[in-house]
């Protein structure tokens, strides 16, 4: 079953979400922003300002997920104007960022993270693997820019919606298996074997 709102208020209370948005926040001090928090039925995380990474080819190497070389992702700079801070992703490439929230999953609920609207209507498609039942940190956020144009990605805006599902609790948690991205910070973790 998907959990509602008043499901998502009660666990942000005990830890779920922190920091948490008992709205959908869509303005800040008279401005627009991509929109952010509790919806009906999933709740809109922010991206961070802290680190966004760009793929970038380095001749003669491989992206090897097993043996991943850290060289291959370049840091990008955060810019910032009257319309708030924002990294870019540019053409035909893909960037890791990561949550500005952090989570903390019951040992019943397995969370889907997809893309918003917003970002999807300008060629930005977030491709976002599942936090398991009892994983907890700061979740990477994967984006692909699908469009031939630049794009901007607003940081401290929302990215991308949690939904939670529940089901019986499991025999076997992440945090019980000790999985090897438990306790995320917030910043990007690169692919581990």
């Amino acid at each position: 079953m998907i959990q509602n709102d008043i499901w998502i208020k009660q666990k942000a209370a005990e830890g779920l979400i922190q920091p948490f948005e008992a709205t959908l926040i869509r303005k800040v001090d008279q401005l627009p922003v991509i929109s952010y928090g509790l919806s009906s039925y999933g709740y809109d995380i922010r991206l961070s300002p802290n680190e966004f990474r760009v793929f970038r080819h380095i001749p003669g190497t491989v992206v090897d997920p097993k043996y991943f070389n850290p060289h291959n992702l370049e840091p990008v700079e955060l810019h910032h104007d009257k319309n708030g801070n924002f990294f870019i992703l540019p053409a035909h490439s893909y960037g890791l960022g990561v949550a500005l929230e952090k989570i903390n999953v019951p040992d019943y609920i397995s969370v889907l993270c997809i893309g918003k609207s917003t970002y999807a209507r300008c060629g930005i498609i977030a491709n976002l693997t599942p936090a398991e039942a009892g994983w907890r940190g700061h979740l990477t956020l994967e984006f692909s820019n699908s469009s031939s144009a630049d794009c901007r990605i607003y940081a401290n805006e929302g990215v991308v919606q949690l939904l939670f599902l529940e089901g019986e609790e499991c025999e076997t948690s992440y945090n019980k298996r000790q999985g090897k991205y438990q306790d995320q910070p917030e910043q990007v973790i690169v692919s581990r074997v």
